[in-house]
């Protein structure tokens, strides 16, 4: 009698739950971006919870290294998919729809050595020389040893507010950035890209497509309130959603009515001079009249704030207080990480209940009972509830608390351990998996063979309930 577990319309299918996985990033795939027996397993093994929706993790639509991150901007990636799209199937039952988000991301530089960054990557120019004390005729290479031999915090005065960050932090591309010739295209590129992608995970099998506008990624810098481009994709809200727009459009005359194309967006950015939830909800409202089949919402994890790298390390944008906002630990202020996102997602929901009523918005952050995702649907914060952290401590969660094993939920205890491993581009896991790892060092027969992953390794995500 529930509402967690009545159904509901998400664009072109019905999922059994309003109980949602959302995407994670386990760093598994190859280098080249495919499906290992190990992303497999993974995505599995969270369908054994029989989730209404599983969202297969940020997958990249280019064509280009990008680590060990699935891609899907190449018609080679589509096998692989296809056996993911079959064994979640086969694991689930058939009660888990399966969605798989794309996205784009600008180029970011891991932060160089100083000597590095001057001799090599600093575009030398007069303004350089005058502050080297060097005249109009110093060479290039003279003018470089000149800056390396100035004291630190001379240097950095030597230097302007984009060549500081490029040293203190590495260099990372906006997508205001019109000098550079691929970054003015993107509006021209982006759409052809998304729409190849989700062609290509249609084909694979997936029910739909979710486009990945959140974050510190190309889509949510457009929407972002800081995108100040002047060609009619920035500055205005109508300029900075127009091009969310065209790839909506793109995507859904590619791939028609029959699949469900809906976006992970941001209900708050959390960074000085970012974008609000009043700019969020008319954004989604935005969405909901363009056709769009579902919002999903986020908070933060933005690179305008992330701490400072070491060298040699990426910046990682879940580090400043929009990361922390996004996935916010037991340390966070009151009310602490539980539910701290639902006065977004409600406030998009009233705005999108406006277009369209049918339209469900997702709401996340911090859910990890029956009772705290119930009441966030009855009270209307949301029509479908997101937990990632908590079916990651127990991916069986959602199927315990179905049949009346509630009491047997094992609880995230929210202290980031796992994002602690995405930052550092290693294999995710839980805090909770390892301490039973150590506790258990062997499993009851009844259990192993459930434990297995494809290729006869034993998962790390051992169940921990008898089916």
């Amino acid at each position: 009698m529930s509402r967690l577990y009545s159904p509901v319309r998400v664009g072109a299918f019905t999922a059994r739950s309003r109980t949602w996985v959302p995407a994670m990033v386990p760093w598994r795939s190859t280098e080249e971006g495919d499906a290992t027996p190990e992303v497999i397993d993974w995505y599995g093994r969270f369908a054994d919870g029989r989730p209404g929706v599983l969202v297969v993790e940020a997958t990249g639509i280019r064509d280009v290294p990008s680590g060990p991150l699935l891609r899907i901007g190449h018609d080679r990636y589509v096998p692989g998919l296809r056996k993911l799209v079959e064994h979640v199937a086969e694991r689930s039952q058939g009660q888990t729809r399966l969605l798989i988000q794309l996205i784009d991301f600008l180029r970011i530089r891991r932060r160089p050595e100083k000597a590095s960054f001057v001799g090599r990557f600093l575009a030398v120019s007069d303004r350089h020389r005058l502050a080297a004390g060097l005249t109009e005729s110093a060479t290039e290479a003279e003018v470089r040893d000149a800056l390396l031999a100035l004291p630190h915090e001379d240097l950095l005065g030597a230097l302007n507010p984009r060549e500081r960050e490029a040293l203190e932090y590495g260099e990372r591309e906006r997508v205001f950035d019109m000098d550079q010739p691929h970054i003015r295209e993107l509006p021209e590129v982006l759409p052809g890209l998304f729409a190849d992608a989700a062609e290509r995970a249609i084909a694979a099998g997936f029910d739909g497509v979710e486009l990945h506008f959140a974050h510190a990624y190309t889509m949510a810098s457009f929407l972002s309130a800081r995108n100040v481009r002047d060609d009619g994709y920035g500055t205005t809200r109508e300029g900075r959603v127009r091009l969310a727009l065209e790839v909506l459009a793109a995507v859904r005359a590619r791939v028609g009515q029959g699949a469900t194309v809906g976006c992970r967006m941001l209900g708050d950015e959390v960074i000085e001079g970012g974008t609000r939830v009043e700019d969020a909800a008319w954004f989604a409202a935005q969405f909901a009249e363009h056709g769009m089949d579902f919002v999903s919402v986020s908070k933060g994890g933005k690179f305008e704030d992330a701490k400072q790298p070491r060298v040699g390390a990426a910046a990682y944008p879940y580090t400043g207080p929009s990361g922390h906002e996004c996935m916010p630990t037991v340390r966070i202020d009151a009310p602490g990480p539980f539910g701290r996102n639902l006065p977004l997602s409600r406030a998009i929901r009233d705005a999108v209940r406006a277009v369209d009523p049918i339209v469900p918005v997702i709401g996340c952050g911090g859910i990890g009972t029956f009772d705290a995702a119930e009441a966030a649907l009855v009270e209307g914060d949301c029509d479908m509830v997101a937990a990632a952290r908590q079916s990651l401590a127990d991916p069986d969660w959602w199927h315990k608390v179905r049949t009346g094993q509630g009491a047997e939920v094992r609880r995230c205890i929210f202290t980031n351990y796992c994002e602690g491993l995405d930052q550092k581009h290693k294999e995710v896991t839980c805090q909770l998996w390892d301490k039973a790892r150590e506790r258990e060092p062997s499993m009851e027969p009844e259990h192993a063979g459930r434990a297995l992953s494809l290729d006869g390794k034993r998962s790390l995500l051992a169940p921990v309930w008898n089916r």
